[in-house]
């Protein structure tokens, strides 16, 4: 007898599905017909066109592998374990490297955010209405009721928006990369700057007392009427320039500290980097010979442009997607009754497909061109961002050669210097010279040990620049491979 009373609702029911069934075949017919007619077409992506880099300066072998060129602790070659030391502290606490990283999160999450837009929504909703009007009776109506609702992403373009953050993640991912370099290097760079304040501190220490000898000297002859108070003033004006350089050495000591300090994750002024000295501590590394050959898929700054390059495509297509008829699904169901105890005795529901046809939306085709202006200011910035890289390789290689030379004429000159000196100190134990003679050639020596000095750091840095030039250790990444993995 159920089963009699139950044929009406399941044969009614069967209905209203094969009406729906249409309903919405009918839309789908509807909305291919129209999204023929709106053009959405994309070219497969390229990579943006940059003038080609044929050779490279000081070029002294054929382009060799990135892995053969340089590797991922780059930095050890150095061969200073307390800069190994201070880079492990930089990575672990510096906060522009730890920005970096929360952004790649934020990436990240973004990306699950682009996925849920193709996914159905639910909204659940209760309330009462109570109402009393003159000469009527009091009432009340109780009501719970659902909706679900699902845009159905027929065309792709949620999955557009999706491949888009996808390319936003790999080129956070990069940005960290890239600020991961920059950190290495300026904190081996500054911690190579501090070393050679030390080591021009003390020369410039022994400039001064040689100075100060030389002015006794001076003194002693003119009380005697040899030399004119001029020449006496003269070198006392020179002690105060010397003592002026010796100040101001230190305080520069001082910045490049605080600077370091903050590069290391501690307050400026907390730490203090113990005095040494740079030719000691620090080795100069053998740059092989050679270039890497494929730089713009190792420069992270240049990865993370052509990452972004691919994102404004992708929002390029999903900009022309959003002009095509969108179909939803809607589904709803509730309940009322005037007493709270009758509300869940009686249920009404309803299903509804529904087409959108942006027959004149202005704002979605101004979309588009919005997105192929900020496309073109991507490709852009991807080229600004190689032509700058291949720049930054050819400074530091024009600098790293050419402070190679200055370094032989250097050590030449010191060598030669110290021959001069030491035959003037023999002559002046045998009373040939005088010991103001012997001053004035301890005192050109020291100033080209300084030059030397300076040469030495400026060659660990040059270095320093090219190892970031080139990407440091970093793998290469084929932004186009990533495109056919989609």
């Amino acid at each position: 007898m159920s089963a009699l009373l139950d044929f009406p609702v399941r044969q009614r029911f069967c209905k209203a599905s094969a009406h729906t069934l249409r309903a919405v075949c009918a839309a789908t017919l509807c909305t291919l017909s129209l999204g023929a007619c709106i053009d959405v077409s994309m070219p497969a992506y390229q990579r943006p066109d940059t003038p080609a880099k044929t050779a490279w300066s000081d070029q002294k072998g054929a382009p060799v592998s990135a892995a053969a060129t340089i590797e991922p602790d780059w930095w050890k070659g150095f061969r200073d374990p307390y800069l190994d030391t201070l880079i492990a502290k930089a990575i672990a606490g510096n906060f522009d490297i730890k920005v970096l990283a929360a952004r790649i999160d934020v990436a990240g999450t973004q990306i699950g955010e682009a996925k849920a837009g193709g996914l159905p929504t639910m909204d659940l909703g209760a309330g009462a209405d109570f109402e009393k009007s003159t000469g009527q009776t009091f009432s009340k109506q109780y009501n719970l009721a659902t909706q679900v609702n699902w845009d159905i992403d027929i065309w792709g373009k949620v999955e557009k928006g999706v491949q888009a953050q996808k390319a936003e993640f790999h080129a956070s991912e990069a940005d960290w990369r890239a600020g991961y370099l920059e950190l290495v290097s300026n904190v081996s760079s500054t911690y190579f700057q501090i070393l050679q304040f030390d080591d021009q501190i003390e020369q410039q220490q022994k400039t001064l007392a040689t100075n100060k000898l030389i002015l006794s000297i001076y003194e002693g002859q003119r009380r005697n009427g040899i030399v004119p108070q001029t020449q006496v003033l003269r070198q006392q004006a020179e002690i105060n320039r010397l003592t002026n350089q010796l100040l101001e050495l230190h305080r520069s000591r001082d910045i490049a500290n605080n600077a370091l300090c903050t590069l290391i994750g501690v307050p400026a002024g907390e730490f203090q980097l113990p005095k040494g000295h740079l030719q000691q501590r620090v080795q100069l590394p053998a740059v092989p010979d050679g270039l890497p050959a494929q730089l713009l898929a190792r420069r992270p700054d240049v990865v993370a442009a052509e990452f972004r390059v691919l994102e404004a495509y992708n929002l390029v297509g999903q900009a022309k997607l959003a002009q095509l008829p969108t179909i939803s699904l809607t589904g709803h169901g509730g309940t009322a009754s005037f007493a709270l105890t009758d509300l869940l005795k009686s249920f009404t529901y309803g299903f509804m497909p529904s087409i959108n046809i942006p027959l004149l939306d202005p704002s979605v085709r101004a979309h588009v061109k919005v997105t192929k202006a900020e496309s073109t200011v991507a490709e852009q910035q991807y080229r600004v961002a190689v032509m700058g890289a291949f720049e930054e390789v050819e400074n530091a290689l024009v600098n790293l050669n050419s402070h190679k030379q200055q370094r032989v004429e250097l050590q030449q000159q010191v060598d030669r210097l110290q021959i001069v000196a030491d035959q003037i100190q023999s002559q002046l134990r045998l009373g040939v010279v005088s010991q103001l003679e012997v001053f004035e050639t301890e005192r050109t020596l020291l100033d080209a040990q300084q030059s030397l000095l300076a040469n030495h750091q400026l060659i660990l840095s040059d270095t320093v620049l090219l190892y970031k030039a080139l990407g440091g250790g970093w793998p290469s990444v084929d932004v186009q491979a990533e495109v056919k993995e989609q």
